[in-house]
């Protein structure tokens, strides 16, 4: 099966960092290409440790620095005494999610992201889709945040597991999943409830822009829209976290609960 197989464009990423203690561990103990360790010189804790126990035992460089070293490297971020410098985070195709699905035995279970430009929410997604059992996420190459430092520390180490393929044309992506079978879900105000949305076949969902919503044109494309009801004050939640409300009922519908 081949679907629009793009190939993955690493080549025009910049090497980046992983900081944070669980990100930095599930990166070093992960298949991914690492440049360098670096590790707070002075801070004692287990954790940073064993992470430089293990560097060791991969012949990677373990390089003790200070405190204002790593503030400089990681833009003064939250990194918890340890970064790792990784080369470009890798890109899969859209065959590459499909080969999960394959290998698992399950009907691909799809996310869609249209324009998602928080890192948060996106490493949030992406945290919430491993955890669910979902088969890999697709995003356009434009006008949406890619895979960054940011979003690998907010996935807590998901990143090294869940596959991500970037597309040209979202829509066109959603045409051609179409025809291998998938039914394409998205959100809307006005649709099916969410809670009856039944996810056991081959399906994508799609979740939109933080602001926009999903695209006029990507809307039109779905072949139903599911809505979370609300009956409080606001009308609308975050991203990621309207995601993790559809995506754990996609998981319920395909591992209910025996009677």
């Amino acid at each position: 099966m081949s679907i629009n197989n793009e190939q993955p464009t690493n080549d025009q990423e910049p090497a980046d960092f992983v900081i944070g203690r669980h990100p930095a561990m599930a990166a070093i103990k992960s298949e991914q290409q690492i440049n360098k360790v670096f590790i707070q010189s002075g801070l004692q804790a287990d954790v940073l440790n064993d992470i430089a126990k293990i560097a060791k035992k991969r012949h990677l460089i373990v390089q003790y620095v200070p405190k204002q070293k790593l503030d400089r490297l990681t833009d003064n971020a939250n990194h918890q005494g340890v970064a790792v410098g990784v080369a470009a985070f890798e890109y899969a195709t859209i065959d590459d999610l499909f080969a999960v699905a394959k290998a698992k035995q399950e009907p691909p279970f799809f996310l869609i992201l249209d324009n998602i430009e928080d890192p948060h929410n996106l490493g949030s997604i992406m945290r919430t889709a491993d955890a669910a059992g979902a088969h890999g996420i697709i995003i356009p190459k434009r006008r949406a945040v890619g895979l960054t430092s940011t979003v690998a520390k907010t996935s807590t180490g998901a990143i090294e597991h869940v596959k991500v393929a970037r597309v040209t044309n979202l829509v066109q992506t959603v045409k051609e999943l179409q025809t291998a079978g998938l039914w394409i879900f998205g959100t809307a105000m006005d649709g099916t409830d969410y809670r009856r949305w039944d996810a056991s076949g081959a399906v994508g969902l799609i979740i939109g822009n933080e602001g926009k919503g999903i695209s006029p044109l990507l809307q039109k494309t779905a072949d139903e829209m599911l809505t979370i009801p609300m009956i409080g004050h606001v009308q609308s939640l975050n991203a990621s976290v309207a995601a993790s409300l559809l995506i754990y009922q996609g998981y319920t519908s395909r591992h209910p609960l025996g009677n």
